[in-house]
């Protein structure tokens, strides 16, 4: 079965470190998502899988077997590319044939199976057509057709949605989850998209810089991330400089820049500690009292307002608020802004400051 594994695996290019001491497991039947800014390593780590690159150091397991020297064709994967590489002189059917004829699996099979992958996708009737007459997301829905049919247990999608438009990657993504879980398979999924990693996922793993920074369920990693770049990468959220002046088991209350005090949940530091507190936009709420601040803009987003504020502590927040209030605010307007408790999560100040602890690269 398909049990993925990486242990202690790098990849480097010369001086360029495109992977660093890399330990995974993906649990068979598992949808896993790598996340993370371009740049970070992730399609590296989905090559060296599937063989199409070879670790410098470490090993990677499939089913238990060493993967070490055994080439792509061997591995038992599927893979669907960013591009979409379909054979262009071949229609729909024929493509979707190409693995199953290189298996030389039987001729009945080669008939059928083709056809129950194109009618999982709902192109069964697009079978003679031919790349050029489909549109982006046909065209990927038959790459993964064509990757299924191959009768892999383990599927590799490398950014499968990047190249199709906003509406088309957010239908796809849903059928994506719902065919590969129908079918018991187990997926690696990469991908720089925030929302598509949350929607697709059993686990998130994010990536920076050639390491893994930290895993963990979808709701994990939005409500309570351990890192202070995964609070900023996944989703939205306000950063408020700050030193901790009172730290209890049911709270802790943090003195910010201008100095008012605000809570935070219940953290294990110290008074005196620098710390960095971080606050989701839907989170925060304007209030008869709390921090001051300042209207600076108000965009509209469609069922919401998107408000940006800077408080007296020269700290920018935003928070949203329904479209029938966007008459209570106008911009320079003077107002209070909070949170409940349990909103704020509580970070060690990064020695180097925040900027440079959440930057993509």
């Amino acid at each position: 079965m398909p049990l993925v594994e990486m242990k202690g695996v790098s990849k480097r290019f010369g001086k360029v470190v495109a992977s660093s001491g890399i330990d995974l497991r993906i649990e068979d039947g598992e949808y896993v998502t790598i996340l993370g800014p371009s740049g970070c390593g992730k399609t590296t780590l989905i090559r060296m899988i599937a063989g199409i690159l070879e670790p410098s150091e470490g090993k990677v397991l499939i089913g238990g077997r060493d993967m070490d020297g055994v080439p792509i064709e061997e591995r038992d994967i599927g893979y669907v590319f960013q591009n979409i590489a379909l054979f262009p002189h071949l229609n729909m059917l024929e493509n979707v044939s190409y693995g199953p004829i290189v298996k030389d699996v039987s001729e009945e099979e080669r008939v059928s199976v083709p056809r129950r992958y194109l009618e999982l996708v709902n192109l069964l009737d697009r079978m003679s057509m031919f790349p050029s007459a489909l549109s982006g997301g046909e065209q990927q829905k038959v790459a993964l057709a064509r990757a299924l049919a191959s009768g892999a247990r383990l599927l590799l999608l490398d950014e499968p949605l990047s190249a199709l438009d906003a509406r088309v990657r957010m239908d796809l993504r849903y059928e994506l989850r719902r065919i590969t879980k129908d079918l018991g398979l187990t997926v690696l999924h990469v991908t720089h998209d925030q929302e598509e990693a949350m929607t697709v996922s059993d686990r998130i793993v994010l990536m920076r810089n050639g390491r893994i920074m930290e895993s963990g369920s979808p709701e994990q990693m939005y409500r309570a991330p351990k890192e202070l770049f995964t609070a900023n990468f996944i989703g939205e959220t306000n950063l408020l400089d700050g030193v901790v002046v009172v730290s209890g088991d049911d709270r802790t209350l943090v003195e910010v820049r201008d100095g008012s005090v605000v809570e935070a949940q219940p953290s294990g530091f110290e008074p005196g500690d620098a710390v960095v507190l971080s606050v989701r936009p839907e989170r925060v709420h304007a209030l008869n009292e709390g921090l001051k601040a300042v209207v600076r803009s108000m965009s509209f987003m469609g069922t919401y307002i998107r408000v940006t504020a800077e408080a007296d502590s020269e700290d920018i927040l935003e928070f949203d608020i329904p479209v029938p209030r966007g008459g209570d605010f106008n911009v320079g307007d003077n107002i209070h802004l909070g949170w409940s408790m349990g909103s704020a999560l509580v970070y060690q100040r990064p020695p180097g400051g925040i900027a440079e602890a959440v930057k993509l690269e």
